[in-house]
Order: C-alpha cells, then sequence, then structure tokens
C-alpha cells in the first residue's frame, strides 16, 4: 500500500492528512519529532515524506527542518519530500528545491493541491523505485558475468548487450563457428574478441579480416596465402590469414562481401581443416577456430544466388546478433563517458545535463563509432569544462535550440505559469518545460516571490 511519512510536532496535522488520504486509499504514518521520522524510514517503506520545517515552540527559522531534510536526503536519496509550515522563507525553499525538495506549500495548505502533489510524487516515487530495483538487478548480472568471463574491457548497461555479452561468453568454449551479426559500428569486433578471450584457444593469435575493404582478386590471396608468380606483383610466396590464424581464432568482418569463389574455397576449410594457396598444389592443414560478422542479409543474397547456402549454414551454427546503440539507449552515456575519459588529457571536461539528455535522445545510425566521434568533436570545440549540448552537433539538438530561439522563459512568463497553476511549482515547472530545481532557480534570480 502506498505510504506517507507525516513529521510534524503537531498531532493535528497528522490527523487531518490522515483523513484527507484516506480517502484516495493512502497510508499515513505520523512522527513528532525529527528523530522518531528518521527511525521510522529505517522501519518502513516510505513513498514519500511530509515535513515541517520547525519543531521547537517560538521557533521560526526553519533550521530544524533544513537539518532534518538534508538527514533524510543523506540516508534516502531518491525518497520525494515535500516541506511544511506556516512560516514562508523564499529563500530556503530555493536551496532546499535545488538540493531535490519536490514541492514547498504554506500552511494551511489547499487540500487539492497537495493531494495533486503527493498523487503524483507517489507514482513517481513508485517508479523511481521500480528503476533503482532493475538498475541493481543488472548492476548484479554485469557483476557476474565479470566474475565468469573476461569481457575486454567491454562497456554496457542495456539488458540487451548483457544478453549478447551473456550468450559469447557461454558459446565460447564450443568448438564451433560464431557468426556475428548487427549493424556498421555497434561493436560487432568486440564480442568477437569476448569469444576468443574465453575460448579454449584464448592463448593463440587472434587475426582479423575485413573481407569489404579488399578487391574481389585479392580475397582469395590474404584467406589463404600465395605462392610467388600465383598473380601479378607476387614476387614472393606470403602466408595467408589461416597460417597466420592457426591455433587460435579467425575473425572474418564483412562476411557478405567474400565472392563466390572464396566462399566454396572458405567452407572447404571449415569442412576439412585443408587449403592450397594461390599457385600452389601443396596442402596444408590449419586448426582455426572462425568467427564472422555482417552487417548484410546472408538469407536475401542466399535467395539472389550471391551467398552459399551451405556455407551460411557452416558459419551460423551459433547467431549472435547486436542490435544497434538506438535500440540500447542504457548504453549511450556510460560508452559517451568511457570515450570523454579517453579524449579528455586532462580529464576535466564533462557532459552538461542538456548534453547528456541530447545524447540519450539521438538516434544514432551510425552507432558506437558515431558515438565516439561526437564526442571527439565536442571535446575538441566546447570551450569550458562543460560540454553543452550545442557542442555535440547533433540534429535533434540543432533543432531543439533552433525551434526555442534559444530563449529563457522572462518573468512575465514565469509569472503567469504560477497564475495559472495556483502556486503549484510542480505544475508551473511543466508548462514552462523545465524542472522544478531550474524554477525554483529563476525565481531566485529574478526575485520573484510566491504567495
Amino acid at each position: 500500500m502506498r505510504t506517507v511519512l507525516v513529521i510534524d510536532d503537531n498531532p493535528a496535522v497528522g490527523t487531518a492528512l490522515d483523513l484527507l488520504f484516506g480517502l484516495r486509499e493512502i497510508r499515513v504514518l505520523t512522527a513528532q519529532s525529527p528523530e522518531d521520522g528518521l527511525q521510522a524510514l529505517e522501519r518502513e517503506q516510505i513513498g514519500l515524506v511530509i515535513q515541517d520545517m520547525n519543531f521547537s515552540a517560538d521557533t521560526t527559522s526553519g533550521e530544524e527542518g533544513v537539518a532534518l531534510f538534508r538527514a533524510i536526503r543523506a540516508r534516502h536519496p531518491d525518497l520525494p519530500i515535500i516541506l511544511l509550515t506556516a512560516w514562508t522563507h523564499l529563500d530556503i525553499a530555493v536551496d532546499l528545491a535545488k538540493a531535490g525538495a519536490a514541492d514547498y506549500l504554506a500552511k494551511p495548505w489547499d487540500d487539492q493541491k497537495l493531494l495533486a502533489s503527493v498523487e503524483n510524487l507517489l507514482e513517481l516515487s513508485a517508479s523511481t523505485r521500480e528503476v533503482a530495483r532493475l538498475h541493481d538487478q543488472r548492476k548484479r548480472a554485469h557483476r557476474e558475468l565479470e566474475s565468469r568471463y573476461d569481457l575486454r574491457g567491454l562497456v554496457f548497461a542495456s539488458e540487451a548487450l548483457t544478453r549478447v555479452v551473456e550468450l559469447a561468453g557461454h558459446v565460447a568454449r564450443a568448438d564451433v563457428p560464431v557468426l556475428i551479426t548487427g549493424p556498421n559500428g555497434a561493436g560487432k569486433e568486440k564480442i568477437a574478441e569476448i569469444v576468443q578471450a574465453n575460448s579454449s584457444v584464448k592463448s593463440g593469435p587472434f587475426v582479423t579480416l575485413n573481407c569489404g575493404a579488399l578487391p574481389s582478386e585479392l580475397i582469395e590471396a590474404e584467406l589463404f596465402g600465395a605462392d610467388a608468380g600465383a598473380y601479378t606483383g607476387a614476387s614472393k610466396a606470403r602466408e595467408g590469414k589461416f597460417e597466420a590464424a592457426d591455433g587460435g581464432t579467425l575473425f572474418l568482418d564483412e562476411i557478405g562481401n567474400l565472392p563466390l569463389a572464396g566462399q566454396m574455397k572458405l567452407l572447404r576449410v571449415l569442412e576439412t581443416g585443408r587449403f592450397e594457396r594461390l599457385g600452389s598444389n601443396r596442402e596444408r592443414q590449419v586448426k582455426v577456430r572462425v568467427i564472422s560478422a555482417t552487417n548484410a542479409d546472408l538469407p536475401a543474397m542466399i535467395r539472389d544466388g550471391r551467398f552459399r547456402e551451405d556455407l551460411y549454414y557452416r558459419l551460423n551454427t551459433i547467431e549472435i546478433h547486436l542490435p544497434p546503440l538506438g535500440e540500447r539507449s542504457d548504453d549511450v552515456l556510460p560508452l559517451a563517458r568511457k570515450f570523454l575519459r579517453e579524449l579528455a588529457a586532462d580529464g576535466r571536461k564533462r557532459l552538461s545535463e542538456d548534453a547528456e539528455h541530447a545524447l540519450v535522445a539521438h538516434a544514432w545510425p551510425g552507432n558506437v563509432r558515431e558515438l565516439r566521434n561526437t564526442l571527439q568533436r565536442a571535446v575538441l570545440l566546447a570551450r569550458g569544462d562543460d560540454i553543452g549540448a550545442a557542442d555535440l552537433g547533433l540534429p535533434a539538438a540543432n533543432a531543439s535550440v533552433a525551434a526555442s530561439g534559444g530563449d529563457e522563459p522572462d518573468r512575465a512568463s514565469i509569472e503567469a505559469a504560477l497564475e495559472r497553476a495556483g502556486g503549484v511549482l510542480a505544475q508551473a515547472a511543466s508548462e514552462l518545460g523545465l524542472s522544478r530545481q531550474a524554477l525554483y532557480r529563476r525565481l531566485d534570480r529574478l526575485g520573484i516571490k510566491r504567495d
């Protein structure tokens, strides 16, 4: 059941709120001193605190309430707190709003305004607890994966990538080919490294070949090697990637670009472990674990006759699909902070709140590669230590700035919003597109008093 803790030295306040909230099936616990309130918070699961600002007779300074607020915030940083007092001090309200107070109401209160605020904050509290629960669950899963597998420094927080990493670690010891699918720049090579690092051949070489980066006539020579004179310009014999990867892992990126002749030879190596260099009749034997990756639709290529179906099933004993970064937004900020640490030599650059919002809101069509390039550009362009949304150069951020014209709400707009909201700061802040803390800062700066 939803529970509110009322900390007020006047028992009548607790009784009145118990009657008011009981109509909404909200349980009320009461405490008449800061000490009793803090003890109740340790015993019970509380969704919201309503606290007085003065507890001693003839005291109106609000210092006791400030001390209680800070004590609660230190122990329960995400718990919403409504400040309730007969003595209104705007400077205290502003300071505590900056520190995270949810609202500041004067006695006698308006029942409907208080109910609306309490309902909203209880819903927010429940959502915050659920988010915290999921966050803790993911952190435990992350720690468990780190204890079981070598993750090669991979940074991630999303549930989607957690599943990918768990599958990669699980299949690593099986001596079978693995196909990693997903868009360019999403991190397929890092997943291949995790498979290698946890395999039975982890001490062997890890050799990579991008099949899309070479002319089709040279791919076979890269894969299998060539004897001297095998093709124009081949003045001496050279070993191919299979020989170089013997006893380890060969990672074939962009496997969909492999020409049909190379596909046939690759299939034979996968089946027998044997191959010949170009221009040679001598068979060579290797023991290589093949991991391949592609952003192409291989089944569609099979239907078009551009990819061998038998090779596809050989490569696809285990398929690991890596979702694009746009579908795992929980990974964006951890990755951005990692890149910022790597790119900012002095370690002083930090992301502002609006920059973080812009990063999370962006779709990232270029995936992790685009994110790193964006942070690299921002580090160079930012004039101070704070990186703002404009420094990122993201289309969504630019469009947002253009739409608003970069204007701050003026005094008249704020006062009008407060009047329409009946003095409820949370409602006025929402109308203005600000957080409550941001609205309090503007009230303070503009010298706007509230009734």
